[in-house]
């Protein structure tokens, strides 16, 4: 059996430098893999490719402790190493006694399908209306080894994944990490799921955005709005195209230190807290909101509200522009041309009679950081040239 050691969470970047290493950019393929080489090697009791791939995600990740045998045994064969090679002490540092932080990740993987992709995935899927939305979409669940997770898809053919994790860290430059190995393999999950309904999915269309719900800070009142503002940035702390490992870790850690010191800012990055009540900010990289305030500040449910239509919106305007830029005139169907866009463009940017001042304000925040009200204008005028809608 595996141990629980979500106290002391820390990702076990052996085994995730070995999967990527093997071309196993997903852990869903890995476990395929993984499975095969226990039914080859006559291992008793190997497990599900379902089972194999959640077990990965706990041991990735460094919820769990890999003690168990048979999963021991399967790394070792898939990865051709020792266990000491996997399982020995990759690091001296002890940080079991440094201040941690608790959030839960909202992360949207949208993807471009098209409206009869879109209708095929809301029959396949068995989707019912989503409530609560901005615009008219369709949702239902959907199983994923790292969290709960929810199927969003709208009838102009944009389909987004809402996968929610509750993450312990004992630093940024442990998140920065986390969510940089854990992005690359949501969108292949993402692609390898969308596949197996509509066929093949143009990868460039799915990318992953966070927006980080903190529900218990480890920083002191005077470093803690410089800490969110990092969170919303987190690759500031990362070198670009060096693997994530312990050394690239501890130098992160120390940059993650000075930048704190440095009461870190940046012009990309927009709050739209209020004092007393909570903390936020937002920018091209991601969202991170601290209620300070529970009971008076935004709802989580708001945020997400938010960020699925502003990620839908996104990711329909991307695939049309995409289209203009290859030289071809955007073909989309009637009912969602420029008339839907610039529906969805009012519903985006006027307030509402009854929208809350804070609401406002994250709205606002969201949206000029998302630099989407560009991508939105330059859709509507293509498909007007065209007669599209």
């Amino acid at each position: 059996m595996s141990i629980d050691v979500r106290h002391s969470l820390k990702p076990n970047l052996v085994l995730v430098n070995q999967r990527q290493a093997a071309g196993w950019d997903s852990r869903k393929r890995a476990a395929r893999e993984l499975h095969r080489l226990g039914c080859e090697h006559g291992i008793k009791d190997t497990p599900t490719v379902p089972a194999i791939e959640k077990a990965m995600y706990r041991h990735e990740t460094g919820r769990v402790a890999v003690t168990d045998p048979i999963y021991r045994r399967l790394y070792c064969l898939a990865y051709r190493s020792t266990p000491h090679d996997l399982f020995g002490e990759v690091s001296h540092h002890d940080d079991s006694d440094r201040p941690r932080f608790s959030l839960r990740s909202h992360k949207f993987v949208p993807a471009y399908i098209g409206p009869t992709g879109a209708a095929h995935l809301r029959e396949q899927r068995r989707l019912e209306p989503a409530a609560g939305q901005w615009s008219d979409c369709d949702s239902g669940s959907v199983e994923h080894p790292e969290g709960q997770c929810e199927l969003f898809v709208w009838p102009c053919g944009v389909a987004i994944f809402h996968l929610i994790e509750d993450v312990e860290l004992g630093s940024l430059a442990a998140f920065a990490a986390w969510r940089r190995v854990s992005y690359s393999g949501n969108s292949a999950w993402a692609a390898e799921e969308l596949a197996t309904d509509v066929g093949p999915v143009d990868a460039e269309s799915i990318y992953v955005f966070g927006a980080h719900w903190l529900t218990a800070p480890a920083w002191s009142a005077g470093t803690l709005d410089a800490a969110l503002r990092i969170l919303s940035t987190p690759a500031v702390l990362l070198h670009r195209d060096r693997p994530i490992d312990d050394s690239h870790l501890a130098h992160a850690e120390l940059i993650e230190q000075s930048l704190l010191a440095e009461d870190y800012d940046h012009a990309g990055i927009e709050s739209f807290g209020l004092r007393g009540i909570s903390a936020a900010y937002a920018s091209w990289s991601g969202v991170v909101y601290h209620p300070l305030a529970p009971e008076r500040s935004l709802t989580e449910s708001e945020l997400v509200a938010c960020e699925l239509a502003t990620q839908s919106a996104w990711a329909y305007t991307d695939a049309i522009n995409r289209q203009t830029e290859q030289g071809r005139d955007p073909s989309v169907a009637d009912e969602y041309g420029w008339r839907y866009l610039r529906g969805i463009r009012s519903r985006l940017t006027t307030s509402r009679a009854l929208e809350t001042g804070q609401h406002q304000m994250m709205r606002k925040a969201i949206l000029r950081t998302s630099d989407l009200l560009p991508k939105l204008e330059h859709a509507i005028e293509s498909l007007r040239d065209t007669d599209r809608g």
